[in-house]
This record gives C-alpha cells, structure tokens and sequence, in this order.
C-alpha cells in the first residue's frame, strides 16, 4: 500500500526520539542525576571529597531529633499558607479587575505589576533590607517626616513579627507572576457566559466565585502547586533580608540545609535536610489536592 503525502510528511518515531534525546538528556543530568546524588550523600558523613563514611540513616535520624530543623519547618509552612493566600488571593482579585471591560489600560497595569517578576530575588532582599533599616531605611524616614520617628523600632529584629516582614516582599515580587498566568486563562473563558451571568444579576462578587473560579480552577491548581515549591525552597530573600536571624526566628529549611553544608561541612547532614524538604513538598501537594479529590468524589455520587 503506498504511503499518501501527509503521512509521507510526518517524522518517524526515531527521528522524534532523536529530537528529544537533548533535551531529555540536560534534563537527566540537570535535574534527576542531582537529586539521586542528594539522596546518595544523605546515607554518608561526607564532609569532602576524600572523607566520607556510610552511616545509613544516622543522618535522619539525627534530623528527627533537631529541633532546629523543625523551627525551620515551621517557618517554611508559615510562609507557604501566607504566601498561598498573599500570592494567590491578590493575584486573583487583581486579574479579575484587570479583566473586567471597566478597566481601561490593562497591558499597562499588568507590566507595572508583573516588573517585579523580572528582578533578581537578592536584588529584592537588599531594596526591602534598605526600606526595612531602622537607622535610614524608608519607613523611618516617613515616620520621621511625619513626627512619630520615636514609634520607629528595629522591624527585622523583632522575634515574634520578622517572618511577616519576610513574606511582605516575597508576596510583592510574585504576585504579578500569578496574575498572569490567573488573567489568561481567565480571558479564555467564553464572554457570552460571563454576559449572561451579568444579565441574571451577579454581582462582582458572585461571578469570581461562582463563575470564574469554578472554570479556571485547573489554572488555580497549578499556581497553588508553583506557589507551594517555591516557599518550600525559599532562599535567597530571606538569606539577604535576615540570614535566617535573629537567632534562628526567620530561619527556613534551604537556608538550614546551606549553613549545614557549606558553613559547617556537614553535607551528608545536609542533604538528608534537602531529602526532607523534597519530602515535605510532596506531602503539601497531596494534602493540597484533597478537596478537589473529595469534590469530585461527591459529584460522582451524587451523579449516581
């Protein structure tokens, strides 16, 4: 039988195989192969590469009875529901205003929201550092300018808040990531349905919860998910904002995982911390699929 010309077209399995091999094989060594090593040293002492010693699980056994890695835990589940409702919440309101045909300019606001985005996460904890600084940052300076310079205290040195300074400008940089993502799949909605609901009487609030947050919840799930990663593995703001100080109240598990390994040499420590917080991640993403998985569960019952 003779090949027609579409099929004649069309690449064979192992020109697609070949196509992919590159990039499969950056990822292989990029992203796999890093953390199978991780997950090997996690069983070592291993402080260099000439001294190494197999433990087994002594290293997480240790981690178990480390009372700072779950003040670290803590500190990372407190930025994580924060940040869930800060990201989220704001990126939601903000691109269901943008996408309303009573705002004009919408490509203006979005790229003044989103710039944040672009900027490097040390870049944002060194201009947060500075509006923070108790002797010249900028609060200080308006509390001066206004008369009330002597209610000014040292707002990273306080113990009990300094996490909720942390999140401040970590909601700041990202909100704009999860507008974007949120308002485009948002425009996607047909506007017929959203017409409609306007003509039968729903108000703002009605239609984001009725209407448009039931048709772009798989867009809601996923920025959950996105949102969830990176507050699990939160870095690089809170190592220039705090350094994890003062003591260890802002301290996080990836910037305890760094002290252990590089500051006190402890890498098979350190990996099994790194082990941990993989660990902890996917137990937050199944947590965080339970309603869904009981919603559906209910629709299906209730279709029987």
């Amino acid at each position: 039988m003779s090949k027609s010309k579409g099929d004649c077209l069309q690449p064979g399995r192992g020109v697609t195989a070949i196509y992919l091999l590159p990039s499969l094989l950056v990822y292989l060594l990029v992203f796999i192969l890093p953390v199978v090593l991780i997950i090997i040293m996690s069983f070592f002492k291993f402080s260099s590469i000439k001294s190494f010693t197999f433990v087994g699980l002594a290293n997480y056994k240790n981690l178990l009875s480390d009372p700072n890695v779950f003040l670290a835990l803590k500190n990372n589940i407190f930025l994580v529901l924060v940040c869930l409702v800060g990201q989220l919440g704001i990126a939601f309101l903000l691109a269901c205003m943008l996408n309303s045909k009573r705002v004009k300019g919408g490509g203006v606001y979005r790229t003044i929201i989103y710039f944040p985005v672009t900027l490097s996460a040390v870049v944002i904890g060194y201009v947060w550092q500075f509006i923070y600084d108790y002797n010249y940052g900028l609060i200080t300076y308006f509390m001066n300018a206004v008369g009330y310079g002597d209610a000014v205290t040292p707002l990273l040195a306080q113990v009990d808040y300094v996490m909720w300074y942390v999140c401040i400008p970590m909601i700041w940089q990202y909100v704009g990531f999860h507008l974007v993502i949120m308002l485009s799949a948002m425009t996607a909605i047909d506007k017929e349905i959203l017409e409609v609901s306007e003509i039968d009487g729903c108000n703002s609030i009605q239609k984001a919860r009725y209407i448009i947050m039931p048709l772009i919840k798989p867009t809601l799930i996923i920025c959950v998910f996105l949102c969830i990663s990176a507050n699990m593995k939160a870095f690089d703001h809170i190592m220039t904002l705090t350094n994890g100080g003062p003591g260890y109240a802002s301290n996080v598990l990836a910037l305890y995982a760094y002290n252990v390994s590089f500051q006190q040499f402890n890498m098979g420590y350190g990996s099994a911390v790194s082990v941990f917080i993989l660990v902890v991640t996917a137990v937050l993403f199944v947590i965080s699929r339970v309603p869904a998985m009981v919603s559906r569960r209910r629709e299906q019952h209730g279709k029987n």
